[in-house]
């Protein structure tokens, strides 16, 4: 009895160490909560709400990840898509504004928020925010609710001795790893490109996780202190406890084939967003190849086109600046500033690139959330292929590597005599802000990890979900934004210029569910365990699904889950559906979407339409370096516009061949919308001289996607049909210019 006494305190004196709020020395928690992103900690709070026990873990030394890290922009796409506890967030960000002691850099009515995440005049929530405030309002939440959460305390992730054996996949990016794609992709996951396997040997020990066969039992930080639990849900960006207890996952890119799916594996075709302009040199030396490729471009790019590769899309640091002089830190030019790599980005502004290369998205107290943009920005492309698996310490040192190159290329834009002045301009009046992040000078340490390990588990969302092919059948939560990849590589074209690779933005489709098998594993291989962060989905899936409010959603919809599996005693796998939905919609979730449902937006092939036509992609263009095809019909596979910017300065020349003269109709095709210009210039080279037509691009075209802008004579040779966007408000798209002959009387 002694003995037993004074293990039980000793116990307990090892637990209050670990700041553990718990009664008992052998007290295993219902839930453990390994990651305090604000997925885990919507998670934590909806275990509360249902009376069990829980404890999250957060190695940082901050919770609510790039909600409090620095994106203050919501990126959210539908807002009705989303309930429960991450509305309640974002309701409380709205009353946190609400208070007039919040507003201290500007007056509260002189706020506008833009973009898509703009708060209507009377909605209980707010979309837009400062990282304290959207700090102070998580940690508020959590207090409130009397969650227990422990900082700076990481998974052991260093082998063991009783480590079960791990096989990796081909880890080379340009690897092709053999992977048995299954008949059914989404009623069981296949285990594709770069998957690891574990094998499920009795009471296996793998990096700080202790199984019992196909549960985990515990779970062991670095500092040697154990956790136990019933349930455990890997909140993390990175995976890191779904890895270590032997789920399978991927990194990298499926190719279209794996579910076939066309948005995939390499992407040269559609990589039409944020690209450099045409013409700029990749080499040391200009135009010498044997000077070797300027920094960052991957000399093995691009592969094969819809192939699998192991690259991961790009970082940045989401930042939070400001243009208020009393608040403002001056971009400064960090110790070891390497100009090499802001080479090719002075070589782009002198192919002609014109616009401001951030997105400056306004928050509250003259601040702003910046984001890449364009074809060189804030995005370290092609610096964070080894980052999903890399040692803690492998990690710290690519997040130094890209705050370096970030604070490099603010301090390169805003003095650098090869920036257009104009830039310079623009960029030098903003500045890091005094009263955030103060203990890094202005600069957070989330880095923005936009994709890393996705699980395979037992259901894979696809991009056939996305747009509706494929129905999730046990909806928890609806995901509402474009499949979205930013780019994942720069390499040399045949022309032997430097292009971008991989990024997609392809929209049009309502909200849509997401099944409760994508954040389960595969049961044979762990049954007490939720990733609804990393979890299962192709790579152009996770694109759509990767965001802050979606993961609050499948963050409370686990946690849900994880108790009602508690109360029948069961795999999280066999969860009676019925129950867990019931629950779900009781505690306002939103599963299934009921409103309007757009239509996919279409292309019209170029050999299909009669007469003459030239696409967009085949006129000579100075600026219209914006490509997307959300809205439809258009031609070919999509258009481009002018972001109205630049005003004045972009301009497009299609050149028609004519082998005789003759009469013909001149109809411009363009995608209409209330966001577009209603004077656009074309001008019509003819054989009578130039006429110059306005063209209202927010009416619906009156034959199809073309609309008609008058009948001209032209001699033989050449017939030039000019659009620019001078003395415009609103975007100026182009799409194509047709030439139809008219029969003469």
């Amino acid at each position: 009895m002694l003995r037993s006494n004074c293990c039980r305190l000793l116990l307990s004196l090892v637990v209050l160490a670990m700041g553990f709020k718990v009664q008992a020395t052998d007290e295993v928690y219902d839930v453990v909560v390994y990651g305090g992103t604000s997925g885990g900690i919507a998670a934590a709070l909806q275990v509360k709400r249902i009376g069990g026990s829980v404890v999250v873990i957060e190695p940082t030394k901050r919770i609510g990840g790039l909600t409090t890290g620095g994106l203050g922009q919501t990126d959210i796409g539908n807002k009705a898509a989303i309930g429960g506890v991450s509305i309640e967030f974002y309701q409380r960000i709205r009353k946190h504004y609400s208070d007039e002691a919040s507003w201290k850099w500007q007056p509260r009515e002189s706020y506008r928020s833009g973009g898509q995440s703009v708060t209507a005049q009377a909605e209980a929530a707010m979309w837009t925010f400062e990282p304290s405030a959207a700090l102070k309002v998580l940690e508020s939440m959590a207090r409130d609710a009397g969650v227990p959460i422990v900082y700076g305390e990481r998974l052991d992730r260093s082998p063991t001795k009783t480590a079960a054996h791990v096989q990796p996949f081909n880890r080379d990016p340009l690897g092709s790893a053999s992977a048995a794609v299954d008949s059914a992709p989404h009623e069981r996951a296949p285990q594709s490109v770069a998957v690891k396997q574990v094998s499920n040997a009795a009471f296996i020990t793998t990096t700080g996780v202790t199984k019992d066969r196909a549960r985990i039992t515990t779970i062991k930080m670095e500092s040697g202190k154990v956790v136990k639990g019933r349930v455990f849900i890997d909140a993390t960006y990175e995976g890191d406890l779904m890895a270590a207890a032997g789920v399978s996952y991927t990194v990298g890119r499926e190719a279209n084939a794996t579910y076939k799916e066309t948005l995939s594996g390499v992407q040269v075709a559609n990589s039409k967003h944020h690209q450099l302009v045409p013409s700029v040199d990749p080499y040391v030396k200009p135009g010498d190849p044997s000077s070797g490729l300027l920094p960052g471009i991957d000399p093995k790019g691009p592969g094969e086109e819809g192939a699998a590769d192991a690259r991961v899309q790009a970082y940045c640091f989401r930042m939070c600046v400001t243009d208020h002089p009393e608040n403002r830190i001056p971009f400064a030019k960090p110790e070891g500033y390497d100009e090499r790599l802001y080479e090719l980005g002075l070589r782009n502004f002198e192919a002609g690139e014109k616009r401001i290369p951030w997105s400056n998205s306004s928050m509250p107290n003259r601040k702003t959330d910046i984001n890449n943009n364009f074809g060189f920005s804030t995005d370290f492309i092609g610096e964070n292929y080894s980052y999903p698996e890399a040692s803690y310490a492998e990690r710290a040192a690519i997040i130094a590597r890209h705050l370096k190159y970030q604070q490099g290329l603010l301090w390169t834009w805003a003095n650098h005599p090869r920036v257009p002045e104009h830039v310079r301009k623009e960029i030098g009046r903003w500045g890091m802000c005094k009263d955030e992040f103060t203990s890094g000078n202005g600069w957070q340490e989330q880095l923005y990890i936009r994709e890393a390990r996705r699980m395979v588990g037992a259901y894979v969302m696809t991009q056939h979900n996305c747009q509706g092919r494929v129905t999730a059948e046990r909806p928890i939560g609806l995901a509402a934004y474009t499949m979205d990849s930013h780019n994942v590589q720069r390499y040399v074209d045949k022309n032997g210029h430097a292009r971008n690779e991989g990024d997609v933005q392809v929209g049009g489709f309502a909200p849509f569910p997401i099944d409760y098998g994508s954040i389960t594993p595969q049961q044979s291989e762990c049954d007490n365990l939720f990733v609804p962060v990393c979890l299962s989905a192709s790579h152009m899936a996770f694109g759509s699904i990767r965001m802050e409010p979606v993961f609050m959603v499948l963050g409370q919809s686990a946690a849900t889950a994880a108790m009602l599996s508690i109360e029948a005693k069961s795999p999280i796998q066999t969860v009676d559906y019925a129950k867990l939905r019931e629950r779900l919609l009781a505690d306002k979730q939103v599963l299934i979407w009921t409103g309007p449902k757009p239509a996919a937006a279409t292309g019209i092939e170029v050999k299909s339409l009669p007469g003459l036509v030239i696409d967009d992609e085949a006129a000579e263009r100075t600026g219209f370096e914006t490509s997307a095809a959300t809205v439809g019909p258009f031609v070919g596979s999509g258009y481009r516009h002018d972001s109205d910017m630049n005003k004045g300065e972009c301009s497009a020349r299609f050149r028609f061949k004519l082998a005789a003269a003759g009469k013909y109709e001149v109809r411009v095709a363009y995608p209409p919308n209330p966001n577009r210009a209603s004077t656009v210039p074309v001008t019509i080279k003819h054989a009578s001289g130039s006429t110059t037509v306005k063209l209202d691009q927010k009416k619906k075209p009156t034959q199809g996607a073309f609309e008609p802008i008058g009948t001209f004579d032209f001699a033989a040779g050449e017939a030039v049909i000019e659009i620019t966007n001078k003395d415009t408000t609103g975007h100026v798209i182009l799409d194509a210019v047709q030439l139809l002959p008219v029969a003469r009387n």
